[in-house]
């Protein structure tokens, strides 16, 4: 099923893509006031920078507010934002104590928009760098009262810098350019994917703001939006750039955060999912295909294990002419972080033919992804058990380089 739908949704974006509608017919005319919030702990190598971008905005000062969570930090971060703020009238820094504070990116948010005043509420982290006119790009999209979320592309600031950040980058050109693109022309579960984002301010009242339990807030706000009859959009022109992880050690801790976060999610939503009128057929075969993501690395492991033991244990005659099927295995195996051919169609698109050298590393970072996934359902597993909370702030670190 993941092998037929990441085929899917590559020839989708490769046709669809040439024929994409411009924003700008309704972000002329479109102006709500917009917050944007920005969590932030222990960030000041990163968040002066994203603060001076957004001074630079194109959008109208009278309409747009700036909350900026300081959440506990104990470097730079409250002192560069009150900087800001001294010197630009729409900017706020909002501060929280160690003993309210820090922990996690949900309590930070929910503690944000009970400062902010406006319409939308647009999220971006701490490390990111927007377009100046990422706004317009975003908002125009709300005019459609059914729409309550808008996502915009992630692309990888620093991807030269190491092996690891060059792996990040192509799994965000397969997620963004293919994924998302392919998904909203489909009629499918557009993700949020918690950054970059904007969500309409009367449909975060409604849900009563973001669950502080659940690791994943993004995935979760997905879900909750369209269980209330609400609709996801993605804007692939609204580019915004990240600073990705650079070190094996680090994209282990921030997916394993997002693995568990997810299983977390599937727990939560899969069975109000399935019972929501609010959706049609094949938007809940594909949601219960994104919810079932992560649980796709330890059944690919399992096969592993247990097809090496009949291989070895059991071997029949006719076991020597599997090997035409390899190709299929192959892509199947990694296809759930579409590792060949939609990146390859994400390459394509974006006329990065050079790139496509790095393609088979990405089967390593599959296997990294089997033990990650396998570990976030033990730990997972574990805090029930032990009826302790899942969540954790095990933020990122950043440097600021490029």
């Amino acid at each position: 099923m993941y092998l037929a739908r990441h085929y899917i949704f590559s020839l989708t974006a490769l046709s669809s893509k040439s024929g994409q509608p411009h924003y700008t017919l309704h972000g002329l005319s479109y102006r709500p006031v917009v917050s944007i919030l920005i969590p932030a702990h222990n960030e000041e190598a990163v968040v002066g920078r994203l603060l001076h971008r957004i001074t630079r905005f194109a959008y109208p000062r009278d309409k747009l507010e700036v909350v900026l969570i300081d959440d506990a930090s104990t470097d730079g971060t409250g002192k560069i934002a009150d900087e800001f703020a001294r010197t630009h009238s729409f900017i706020r820094a909002v501060h929280r104590s160690p003993d309210v504070g820090g922990k996690g990116k949900s309590s930070a948010l929910n503690e944000g928009v009970r400062h902010a005043n406006g319409e939308i509420v647009l999220l971006f982290d701490a490390d990111y760098y927007p377009q100046v006119d990422i706004i317009e790009k975003l908002v125009g999209y709300f005019v459609d009262p059914e729409v309550g979320v808008v996502q915009g592309r992630i692309t990888v600031l620093n991807e030269p810098t190491t092996l690891v950040s060059r792996l990040v980058a192509l799994e965000r050109i397969g997620g963004y350019a293919v994924d998302q693109l392919a998904r909203d022309r489909l009629g499918l579960i557009t993700q949020c994917g918690g950054t970059v984002c904007g969500i309409r301010r009367s449909l975060l009242e409604q849900l009563g703001g973001w669950d502080e339990k659940i690791l994943t807030e993004d995935t979760d706000l997905t879900f909750q939006a369209y269980e209330a009859g609400y609709k996801v959009r993605y804007v692939d022109e609204a580019e915004c750039y990240e600073e990705a992880v650079e070190d094996w050690r680090s994209y282990w801790r921030q997916r394993h955060r997002w693995a568990k976060g997810h299983m977390q999610c599937f727990f939560k939503h899969f069975l109000p999912f399935i019972k929501s009128s609010n959706l049609r057929f094949w938007e809940k075969v594909d949601g219960l295909l994104i919810l079932g993501m992560y649980f796709v690395p330890i059944l690919v492991g399992l096969s592993w294990i247990f097809g090496a033991m009949i291989f070895f244990m059991y071997p029949v005659d006719w076991f020597s002419s599997i090997w035409t099927l390899i190709p299929i295995f192959a892509y199947s195996s990694a296809g759930n972080f579409a590792s060949f051919f939609e990146v390859g169609a994400g390459i394509y698109l974006d006329r990065r033919a050079r790139t496509s050298w790095i393609i088979p590393v990405l089967l390593l970072a599959f296997a990294v992804n089997v033990l990650i996934c396998f570990k976030a359902l033990f730990d997972l597993v574990l805090s029930k058990i032990a009826g302790k909370n899942a969540h954790d702030w095990a933020k990122t670190v950043h440097t600021g380089g490029t």
